[in-house]
């Protein structure tokens, strides 16, 4: 219960503030709707209502957004384009996929920085800099680009292309946390047991393998949570400029199109769910491998 109440007062909390908010951003719209309609002297309870029950609203509240998902999940075939089931497998296709490469990307990478001190020169201020770039200026290069080689050159088909240029995205927006958060975990262990392997006359591979993988396994799980989730807003970025018909991003762009704020609302509560399950999955995967390991539960 000590863990459930703080959960439940921020939740009561945005609730509030987010119904609260909704009548000062929709209370344009309605007075206009009783001006044209000739309604003058409105009970504010009714002025209440009526805003919270716009069928266009400019800010949709908790329940229209509920009753969205509910309608696009439960009351539509998964396989049917209208479902936000359909659209989030989708994105969860691109995102395992681009999620997969980048931690490989960036366990391979911190490797190379750790034990190479040239490498480490060299490529950390190209994985930083990397970053700075804003996703959404070069996202469309790397579809375009990513689509006409898939396509093109590899002859592979669409749909694979696709799902492919999209993960590069995924993979792009992932790969950072994980590389620097396996070159601090690679780093970690202390002098002293650096000596105490050459003590040993451990080899390099034995002093990576029992040393310092175990070591940065800890700071490995911490950055792929992070890593997953990025990946997540990868494959929803890289969604928006190919105007796809399936996946959240082109749910959110279709409800930008047609002013379907719930719509856009609904479509970001699904991706926002996604992403907390694929987090609790790693962090699933965390308690099993430090079980493994041997490692006391927390």
């Amino acid at each position: 219960m000590n863990r459930v109440l703080p959960i439940l007062t921020v939740i009561l909390a945005i609730g509030v503030i987010w119904y609260a908010a909704a009548i000062g951003m929709n209370a344009q719209w309605q007075n206009d709707v009783y001006r044209r309609a000739g309604v003058e002297n409105v009970p504010i309870t009714q002025f209440v209502i009526d805003s919270w029950n716009q069928e266009k609203p400019v800010l949709p509240v908790p329940h229209q957004v509920a009753r969205e998902v509910w309608n696009s999940t439960m009351l539509v075939a998964p396989d049917k384009p209208r479902s936000l089931i359909f659209h989030a497998w989708v994105t969860f296709s691109a995102t395992g996929l681009g999620f997969v490469f980048g931690s490989l990307l960036g366990i391979g990478l911190a490797v190379l920085i750790v034990h190479n001190e040239a490498m480490n020169r060299s490529l950390m201020p190209w994985i930083v800099a990397s970053q700075t770039i804003p996703i959404l200026a070069l996202a469309p290069l790397i579809v375009v680009i990513g689509f006409n080689v898939f396509t093109g050159t590899l002859g592979i088909p669409t749909d694979p292309a696709r799902l492919m240029s999209k993960a590069i995205i995924s993979a792009y927006l992932s790969f950072f946390p994980v590389a620097v958060g396996m070159v601090k975990g690679l780093r970690s262990p202390e002098a002293i047991q650096l000596d105490l392997m050459h003590t040993y006359n451990a080899t390099p591979n034995q002093t990576f393998w029992k040393l310092r993988w175990p070591a940065s396994v800890p700071y490995l799980f911490a950055s792929l949570k992070v890593g997953v989730a990025a990946s997540l807003v990868g494959a929803i970025v890289g969604e928006l400029p190919t105007g796809a018909v399936a996946g959240l991003g082109a749910r959110l762009l279709a409800g930008s199109y047609y002013s379907q704020t719930t719509q856009i609302w609904s479509a970001l509560v699904v991706a926002s769910i996604l992403a907390a399950l694929l987090v609790t999955a790693v962090g699933l995967v965390e308690k099993i491998v430090n079980r493994a390991m041997g490692a006391r539960p927390a």
